[in-house]
């Protein structure tokens, strides 16, 4: 991976910078919200080393709330917690299948415990993202996860004194199948595999409609009161043992149609039927009763959850051909959409498996068949860091509203980072500053901080910016510490092709013994 450095020169009139290794957001407690619902989180990877680049995926999206904050407990570390992603929009993050955020933290353990002054990782960690709002410090949904370090610099996700894990898989089903009218009863039934003790939380996306105990691997809920228009239904298995764990089962599409409407049904078939040789043009025909029932049939392939094509129905009928569905195994289903919800219903097909196999199928007859290789390359791309301008200026240093230190604030020239390799690797920008010099002295650079924020990205650029780092509180130039940007600290990480602007908000104070002069600190950006 390439590493790219660019130096900035940070001049003051009369100041120095201290930063404080830290990472803990001013006026913001790391807190553990016990609010419902409570989710997991597991690791990537789930084993590693200290020095090793980790996400905490979270079991499922927030209830409530707009950003992200995390925070790891145990030993060395606060037990009020120790931020390890600063406060951030979840929108900011990639989401899995079952709407869980998956965090890249802005650093690694190795850095976190010598920020704490760790000298050794030993035994749990456990590790709290929660759900907030984007300004205050109150903390709603929490989701919680622990690692355990078997030596100093290997990690594993599973307790090694505990008993083994297996895990389990949960899957949905509704009735009727896919949609109802109004004020009627919707059963939704969980099954969990294998039967493991516990409870499922049955969702309407991120609102509770009940929690059912487990019994004989399933459980069941029916509900009357869906409001009208379209829902995603999921169910979250919790488990009573620590021999299991739990599981999410996929959403699964609902409508529900105003009261008074007209019940529809709708069914599939597929020509040829069971079968089709791959490129081989493949007709789907939907049938909704009643015939009379206006609207569009959407023809999706439910194993992946591609829309192939929506059609006007005519006469009850609709009709699509495709020759583009890939080798393998398909659940092909039509989806009717009325024109009027007032006067009928919205339904779904029973989904038709269909089978793609290879071009020629290797049956008797087939036309014999030759090869040609189809050669291309993908270009190396690189990565790139350039800055608005090579120099901050700061104002100069006044005293502070206690007239304890000196200090001043500004922002960082914008920085800029392009990224067009091939497989996307993604990339981390971090700075670090010296210490700030004058004929008449030095400042210590553990004075100086930062608060990153975002200026820009493309939208093929997912950006996390890297924990807020205080300034020091006025050491000295003597001092031998690493708080601060003393230390290389973390301003962004990305992931995907594109371009990203970064910039921070730079903060500094100094002793009032600071003998008055210009002082200037170069400040060392790398990507890599």
């Amino acid at each position: 991976m390439s590493t790219n450095h660019l130096p900035r020169r940070i001049a003051l009139g009369t100041a120095t910078f201290l930063a404080s290794g830290a990472m803990v957001l001013s006026g913001v407690t790391a807190a553990h919200a016990d609010d419902f619902p409570v989710g997991t989180l597991s690791f990537t990877p789930a084993t590693g080393f200290d020095n090793s680049t980790m996400n905490i995926v979270s079991s499922g999206p927030c209830t409530t709330g707009t950003n992200l904050i995390a925070s790891v407990t145990g030993q060395g570390f606060p037990d009020s917690g120790y931020n390890v992603l600063g406060n951030s929009p979840t929108t900011t993050f990639s989401q899995n299948d079952t709407g869980g955020y998956i965090v890249p933290l802005f650093d690694t353990m190795q850095t976190f415990a010598k920020n704490n002054s760790i000298t050794a990782l030993s035994g749990k960690y456990t590790f709290t993202l929660a759900c907030r709002n984007a300004f205050g410090a109150a903390t709603f949904d929490s989701f919680t996860g622990s690692i355990w370090f078997t030596t100093p610099t290997t990690y594993v996700s599973q307790d090694p004194s505990g008993p083994t894990v297996t895990a389990t898989s949960t899957t949905l089903s509704v009735a009727p199948g896919g949609s109802a009218g109004a004020g009627s009863a919707v059963t939704l039934t969980a099954a969990v595999s294998p039967d493991a003790p516990g409870t499922v939380q049955f969702l309407d996306g991120t609102t509770p409609l009940g929690t059912v105990p487990v019994a004989a691997g399933a459980a069941s809920l029916s509900v009357s009161n869906l409001a009208v228009g379209a829902h995603q239904l999921r169910a979250v298995f919790t488990s009573s043992s620590t021999t299991f764990s739990g599981s999410n089962s996929a959403a699964t599409p609902y409508t529900i149609s105003p009261a008074g409407s007209v019940a529809t049904s709708t069914s599939l078939i597929a020509t040829p039927s069971g079968s089709a040789a791959a490129g081989s043009s493949v007709t789907l025909t939907s049938t909704t009763t009643p015939a009379a029932a206006a609207g569009s049939v959407t023809f999706t392939d439910a194993n992946t959850g591609t829309v192939l094509g929506t059609q006007t129905v005519s006469g009850g009928s609709a009709s699509l051909t495709v020759s583009t569905l890939a080798e393998g195994s398909h659940n092909l289903t039509a989806s009717f959409t009325p024109a009027d919800a007032t006067a009928y219903q919205a339904s779904v097909s029973v989904a038709v498996p269909f089978t793609v196999t290879p071009a020629g199928g290797g049956n008797p007859g087939t036309p014999n068949s030759g090869t040609e290789n189809i050669n291309t390359t993908v270009a190396a791309g690189a990565l790139a860091l350039s800055v608005a301008g090579s120099n901050v200026n700061l104002p100069p240093l006044t005293l502070n509203s206690t007239s304890t230190l000196f200090a001043a604030a500004g922002p960082i020239q914008t920085v800029t980072v392009t990224d067009t390799r091939a497989g996307a690797p993604g990339w981390a920008l971090s700075g670090q500053v010296a210490d700030f010099t004058s004929s008449a002295g030095t400042i210590s650079a553990q004075n100086l901080g930062w608060a990153p924020n975002l200026v820009n990205k493309g939208d093929g650029v997912k950006v996390a910016l890297g924990g807020t780092v205080a300034p020091a509180n006025g050491v000295a130039s003597s001092d031998g510490g690493a708080l601060g940007l003393k230390s290389s600290r973390t301003l962004a990480t990305a992931t995907g092709l594109g371009t990203a602007q970064i910039g921070a908000d730079l903060s500094l104070v100094a002793p009032t013994s600071t003998v008055a002069g210009a002082y200037t600190g170069v400040l060392t950006l790398t990507v890599m």
